[in-house]
């Protein structure tokens, strides 16, 4: 994990960053198409919630660390 991390408690954006994932609208596009989350359209305050939620479960069932599926 980096440093920081910004706003990661309710930032996909900073939460991806914190975790040295890709954060750009293109990368989050899909990511949420493989996690299935279909909230709003692509980069609006609802799917990105909805993604920060999603991504924050895979992290708790991989006990914290973010899985290779999540690195694209």
């Amino acid at each position: 994990m980096k440093e920081g991390g910004g706003n990661y408690q309710t930032s996909i954006v900073d939460l991806l960053k914190l975790l040295d994932l890709d954060s750009s609208l293109s990368a989050r596009k899909a990511l949420a198409d493989e996690l299935n989350v279909h909230a709003g359209a692509d980069g609006s305050a609802e799917e990105n919630i909805a993604l920060h939620k999603a991504v924050m479960a895979k992290l708790a069932e991989n006990g914290g660390v973010v899985p290779d599926s999540l690195r694209g």
